[in-house]
């Protein structure tokens, strides 16, 4: 009998042991809220302004402007058109969206959202940013293969970089090189922000068709999205120092410098969070659930929140060809919000 119990009291502080571990290495993010969009139209990117309460959703026509915290409208930029991305220049007071089908970057006031101008980029501007050390906004465009690079001050086109390739994302590592992933050509292409030149072309196969991409500019490591795998670079060399499962159909990756968290927005209905141990190792920590059609994710990095657009989808007939995208439930847009 005694024996038994020792037994057992041992079972018991094992297995409590190995449940305190298994808890220590989830992220503690869950689904807390959702904010409900009635208006129609798809979507892609959506952006926090760290700088007030907003959060930007691109929606089809018009960008919505939600409050942060509890999801109230708070406006709308109307006439973007095929809108993809948001970006902000706080220095300004001036956000700017990439509005894909007409070609073009809206300017508006970020007190006021009304739009101020607009101004010419090259074909199909996907995301948009604006790069604090050359003091530019730059478009990604899809369709002609390049990068308009734009004066916020003067609002002109100050250059257009040729990348070889279909840009997705691009991220800055501050000191003057722009990290851009080309899609179609599964690579990282390097850009000399001071001569706006191509400096390299950096593979990331086995990784493919790369989408998401953030960068952590303590290790100097990039973390690409490609299909179902998280491809982690060397951001001063090109090689490759990691690679991860992640979900299916991923198009955005967000990252949390106080955290080392990254994080990737599957399609498929879930995140994977992946935790930087060190500049050359990394794990795995956990899979959220979360909605099919949630392929895009920001983070708020003073609250730690985490936004995803997404809807419900209609099932697809029987008979629907391959490749057949399913369409959204009318008045079904939302944005998921993950804390923690």
């Amino acid at each position: 009998m005694k024996n038994l119990f020792i037994k057992l009291t041992v079972f018991v502080l094992v297995t409590t042991s190995l449940n305190q571990i298994a808890a220590q290495n989830k992220s503690g993010y869950k689904l807390t809220n959702t904010f409900h969009i009635a208006s129609p139209g798809g979507w892609d990117y959506i952006a926090v302004d760290e700088n007030s309460n907003r959060l930007y959703v691109s929606h089809g026509t018009q960008v919505n402007i939600l409050d942060k915290a509890t999801g109230d409208s708070l406006g709308v930029i109307a006439n973007t058109t095929g809108v993809h991305g948001i970006a902000f220049n706080p220095e300004l007071g001036k956000g700017y969206t990439s509005n894909g089908r007409l070609n073009t970057v809206s300017v508006f006031d970020l007190k006021t959202a009304t739009v101020l101008s607009t101004i010419n980029t090259g074909e199909n501007p996907d995301a948009i940013m604006y790069d604090a050390f050359s003091k530019k906004i730059i478009t990604c465009n899809g369709r002609s293969k390049d990068l308009t690079i734009i004066d916020p001050i003067t609002e002109k086109v100050v250059a257009t970089i040729p990348v070889g390739g279909k840009p997705e994302t691009a991220v800055s590592d501050n000191m003057g090189k722009l990290y851009v992933n080309s899609e179609d050509k599964n690579e990282i292409v390097v850009i000399d922000m001071l001569k706006y030149t191509v400096l390299n072309h950096w593979s990331l196969l086995p990784g493919e068709e790369p989408t998401g991409l953030v960068i952590d500019l303590k290790t100097k490591r990039l973390f690409a999205t490609c299909d179902k795998l998280l491809v982690a670079m060397d951001a001063s060399t090109g090689k490759i120092v990691g690679q991860l499962p992640i979900g299916e159909g991923c198009d955005g990756a967000a990252f949390d410098a106080s955290t080392n968290l990254i994080f990737t927005s599957n399609g498929s209905g879930t995140v994977t969070v992946v935790k930087e141990n060190n500049a050359n190792s990394f794990t795995v920590l956990e899979t959220i659930t979360t909605k099919k059609s949630a392929r895009t994710i920001t983070i708020d990095s003073k609250t730690h929140k985490l936004y995803l657009p997404a809807a419900d989808m209609e099932a697809l007939p029987a008979d629907a060809a391959k490749g057949t995208r399913p369409k959204m439930v009318p008045g079904s847009f939302q944005v998921l919000v993950l804390s923690k």
